[in-house]
């Protein structure tokens, strides 16, 4: 018996299709009903469904009206607030094509991927990095003067065009731009039931801002397309005081990165959640640790899911189908899924590489001006993800290792060969190597290492990271190195600097 889950596929997209029209098909119907809430520790903004999509098909319009047209690429470059996914959708909505991107990225960063976009325009927040260009700039005043504009018409046509393009850390150190198409909204309704346990009546929070691809996917678009209520803190509100947001706003599903987890259960033993069913985590592997913990403190199962940015979440435990004891999960029904060696799917039980079907509804058009690099990834009819993994009997899938040197930042994958270009000029720098690190019990930091004349000065180190790199991607430690550790090739082993770091925190 190989390793393929295929259960059947989902029902096609419809035709013709598009995105924003999908996650606010419930508009008009729960016009009175609170879409949106941001939660503060002294009250509440609420959108109505009716207020949201008037803000969106109103931004379309003036989008439109500053002379963008359909297929029009537009660089999101806004802070966390509620300006960000309006943006998003109204772009969406008209046919152009956002691309949301971290408001942590340094102006070097942006600069890159404009030069390898080519947008027709910028949406720019305040004090957001962004280079000078000589493209059109939308900022945040002339955006929210757009929601008041008449409604747009939706833009409708083939489901399979381009809808939005995100950014992945690529394993050749330079991001990639992940093309995906309307569809990809259709495809997510297999998480619904898959991972979510997802309905009308929900109450999802999602503790991550704004402008985070996690945070707009499962925290906004996908309780929306429900007709779902999605909750979202503030701007500053920290993670200890999200169980009384939760309480307080009568969450009933809550989602968020394993680290915030973790931040909860560091200032709350016990946690009173009376509204809560269970918990949603993905963006890196939960420990049994946290999961254990959080079930003890009060706060029920939580249901992790893998994914990757060029398809989003596609293996995961849920509420109807848990994931067996060390599992990621199972491939949400209507998947097609294997295992595979170099000669196709291997047998049940036998590690391989996590690979998706090609006709998912919900993986990527490909890698905008990489379109080689999109097509070195296919193996026949497989995707392969590069995570290793196993496949039970039942089609439970457990995850393994990755087959590179990718680092998890908080949720964030990042490329370490994307962090030693950055910093290999700084003058005393002889070579450069950059893992990430265990700092204590399910917390990892990118480490830095180095070789050259001397040992630099770790302040200026870090300042020098913090003009070329978003938070996300920096060193957090600079650890001085006589010899960098290589295999027999002289390749650098990326692994055995944690080996490093682990010696030196035992001798400290």
């Amino acid at each position: 018996m190989l390793s393929i889950f295929d259960k059947g596929p989902a029902a096609p997209c419809p035709s013709p299709f598009n995105l924003a029209a999908h996650v606010l098909a419930h508009a008009d119907r729960l016009a009175d009903k609170v879409a949106l809430s941001i939660l503060g520790l002294s009250g509440a903004e609420r959108w109505s469904y009716a207020k949201l999509a008037a803000a969106v098909r109103g931004t379309g319009t003036g989008l439109l009206e500053a002379g963008f047209k359909p297929g029009d690429i537009l660089l999101m470059r806004l802070g966390n607030n509620v300006e960000f996914p309006i943006a998003y959708l109204g772009a969406i909505a008209v046919g152009l094509v956002p691309v949301p991107t971290s408001s942590q990225l340094t102006e070097r960063e942006v600069a890159k991927m404009v030069d390898g976009l080519g947008p027709a325009g910028i949406l720019l927040g305040d004090g957001i990095a962004c280079p000078q260009v000589d493209i059109p700039v939308i900022g945040t005043e002339a955006l929210t003067a757009m929601r008041d504009l008449p409604p747009a018409d939706y833009h409708m046509g083939d489901p399979n065009r381009l809808a939005y393009i995100v950014y992945t850390s690529g394993t050749s150190g330079n991001p990639r731009a992940v093309m995906h198409a309307h569809r990809a909204i259709w495809a997510r309704k297999m998480m619904h039931d898959g991972w979510y346990g997802l309905g009308e009546s929900d109450r999802l929070m999602h503790a991550g801002a704004f402008n985070w691809t996690y945070t707009l996917g499962t925290g906004l678009m996908d309780p929306w397309s429900v007709g779902a209520t999605a909750l979202i803190p503030a701007e500053g509100v920290e993670a200890q005081a999200l169980p009384l947001l939760m309480k307080r706003h009568e969450a009933t599903i809550f989602a968020a990165a394993p680290g915030v987890y973790r931040k909860i259960l560091s200032h709350h033993e016990k946690l009173s959640l009376p509204h809560l069913r269970h918990g949603l985590t993905a963006g890196e592997k939960v420990s049994d640790t946290i999961r254990d913990a959080w079930r003890d403190a009060g706060g029920g199962e939580l249901y992790e899911a893998f994914g990757m940015s060029e398809c989003s979440t596609f293996i995961s435990g849920s509420p109807s189908t848990p994931a067996k004891s060390g599992a990621l999960g199972q491939p949400q029904v209507g998947r097609r899924v294997a295992v595979v060696g170099p000669d196709g799917p291997v047998p049940i039980g036998e590690e391989g590489v996590i690979a998706i079907h090609r006709e998912d509804p919900g993986l990527m058009l490909g890698y905008f001006g990489a379109e080689d690099e999109a097509r070195a990834r296919m193996q026949d009819e497989w995707f392969l993800t590069g995570d290793h993994g196993t496949m039970d009997e039942d089609g439970q899938i457990t995850y393994m290792a990755r087959a590179d040197d990718m680092m998890n930042a908080g949720g964030y994958r990042v490329s370490p060969i994307e962090v030693e270009s950055a910093l290999a000029d700084i003058p005393g720098i002889r070579e450069i190597g950059v893992t990430d690190c265990e700092v204590k019990a399910d917390a990892r930091l990118i480490i830095a290492f180095y070789t050259g004349p001397e040992k630099l000065d770790e302040a200026m180190l870090k300042g020098i990271a913090s003009e070329r790199l978003a938070r996300y991607k920096q060193p957090r430690a600079f650890v001085h190195l006589d010899d960098m550790p290589r295999n027999p090739n002289g390749k650098l082993v990326r692994k055995s600097l944690r080996a490093i770091w682990a010696e030196q925190r035992e001798m400290s």
